[in-house]
This record gives structure tokens, C-alpha cells and sequence, in this order.
């Protein structure tokens, strides 16, 4: 029988109350898929391709290709092709792609998309900024990463099915970081990882779930995450500042140095600096493994 990962089916709530949540799961930083949190919001009947074809359909949006992100090539969160929303919806429903739609300010763009849904009240200090989305296709892959700012996340689900695996940070030193980046390295299939190339995977123990339409997903701060888009579909993230003081120095780091250095040695060294920074996730981690 084929090796998997040591991965924990993450905890599901109907419904919760605002104190049950922060004690339960935002106090000691667990992950948890509430169903209903959002029966209320006109998103949850009115949000599906066909939506969202109707009222953004003209709209030009920025599109990622998952193949290439560990060419030297582009930039840190930099779109690999653009073209209208209309025409990729089109894609997605002709079958798998690797393309997806990342941090792109749909709402900002049709502006009647923001009175369908509201800011739950859940205990956390939700950023009032204009929520960005996120689309891919059947099959398409979100690379295992952490977010720049460190946030508490509510990522909430619709159109279809969406499998979400998730890993503390206390887990990184089994996940082949990749340098100066917030990223896994991108090679490791994390539904089918490579063992014997990638020991250290066996040790790492994470959770997983399936979010089906409606559901919202908390992650907690620098929780690492890794998606597959089962069907078409789309999700909305709601962000919370870091509550951690050293989560808030290391995001801080992120934005204002960490980014804009990785941008400068993609431009100086290109190609060998991703190699570089590849080659120091490997050996180091497997390094470190051998040793513990």
C-alpha cells in the first residue's frame, strides 16, 4: 500500500457561537470548518459561475499557470497571462487547467458584489479591506505556502468542491521550505508526495478537509496550505491581523524586505538563484532530518 501523509481530518462545526470559536479555536490556533456561517449572505444563493460570468464576464483578470511558477522569469505574485473573465469561465467548464485567479480584487471591479455579503462576527478583528478571490479549475493545484502577512484566515467556499490540507508552523522544518520565499518547494505533489526524494514528509503531521459551497475554512496565523480545486470554483478570503507579536515582527519582515530581496536575486541571478534556493530546501531539510 502506497505511503500518504500523516494527515488528520480537520474539525467541523454546524454553527458556533463568537465565545466557542475564540476559545476553542482562535485562542489555541486550530483550524475549523464551520458549514453554516454564512447561510445568511445573498453570496451564498446568488455566487456561481454563471453569476459571476453574468456581472464580470468583460472584465480582463490576471491568471497564474501553476507550471511555471519556479522559473526565474516572474516576479514575486507575478500573473503568467491575461484575458477576459468571460473566456476563462469557459475554460474552467471545458475541463482540468492549471490556470488559477489569485488575490484579484473582483469586488473592487463590479462594486455590487460587496452588498452580498457581510463581515461575520466571530471575535476576530476582520481587516476592512476589500476581499480578493480566488478561481481554478478542476484538478488545478495551490502550491504549499503560508501567507506573507501571517493573518487568521476565513476562506469561505463556493461553487463545488475544494480539498484544503493544512500544516502548523510548527511542522515547517519537515516541508521543504524554500528560502527567502514562503513557499514548499513546488516539485513535492503533497496528494501523492515522493518519499524517497522528500523523507522528511513522513514526520510532518497536518490536517485535511473537503470544503464543499458555503463553507468557510479558519486558518490560523503562518498556517501553511495547500489547495485542489475538486470542480470549478471559486473562494473569498477574509483576513485578521497576526495576534502574536512574533508573528506580526516575521510578516512585517515579509512585506517591507524578504519580498523585494527575493525580486532583487531573481533579477541579478535569475534561473540560478531559484536553483540555489531549491537546492538549500532539499539538503537542508533532509539534513536536518538524518539529525533529529
Amino acid at each position: 500500500m502506497k505511503e500518504r501523509l500523516d494527515l488528520a481530518e480537520i474539525p467541523r462545526e454546524k454553527k458556533i457561537s463568537k465565545n466557542d470559536f475564540l476559545e476553542r479555536y482562535v485562542k489555541p490556533q486550530k483550524p475549523v470548518v464551520i458549514e453554516h456561517l454564512i447561510d445568511d449572505w445573498p453570496a451564498y444563493k446568488k455566487w456561481n459561475i454563471d453569476y459571476i460570468r453574468k456581472v464580470a464576464g468583460e472584465k480582463t483578470v490576471p491568471l497564474f499557470d501553476g507550471r511555471k511558477n519556479i522559473s526565474s522569469e516572474y516576479k514575486f505574485n507575478e500573473p503568467h497571462l491575461h484575458m477576459k473573465m468571460a473566456e476563462y469561465l469557459d475554460l474552467l467548464e471545458q475541463g482540468p487547467t492549471s490556470y488559477r485567479i489569485f488575490l484579484y480584487h473582483l469586488l473592487r471591479e463590479v462594486p455590487a458584489l460587496q452588498k452580498d455579503f457581510e463581515y461575520p462576527k466571530v471575535g476576530l478583528r476582520l481587516l476592512k479591506q476589500i476581499p480578493m478571490l480566488f478561481f481554478g479549475g478542476e484538478n488545478s493545484k495551490v502550491f504549499m505556502h503560508y501567507d506573507i502577512d501571517l493573518a487568521n484566515i476565513l476562506h469561505f467556499h463556493f461553487h463545488g468542491s475544494k480539498r484544503c490540507i493544512l500544516f502548523p508552523p510548527s511542522q515547517t522544518k519537515y516541508l521543504y521550505k524554500v528560502p527567502h520565499a514562503l513557499i514548499a518547494r513546488e516539485d513535492i505533489d503533497f496528494t501523492e508526495p515522493d518519499f524517497e526524494k522528500f523523507p522528511a514528509l513522513k514526520k510532518a503531521k497536518g490536517m485535511v478537509t473537503e470544503l464543499q459551497h458555503g463553507e468557510t475554512l479558519y486558518m490560523p496565523e503562518g498556517y501553511w496550505h495547500q489547495m485542489t480545486y475538486l470542480t470549478p470554483g471559486f473562494s473569498m478570503s477574509l483576513r485578521a491581523a497576526p495576534r502574536n507579536l512574533p508573528h506580526l515582527s516575521k510578516a512585517l519582515y515579509n512585506l517591507f524586505f524578504m519580498r523585494h530581496f527575493d525580486n532583487l536575486m531573481r533579477q541579478w541571478k535569475g534561473q540560478k538563484w531559484i536553483d540555489y534556493k531549491n537546492r538549500q530546501a532539499l539538503e537542508k531539510t533532509n539534513d536536518r532530518d538524518k539529525v533529529s
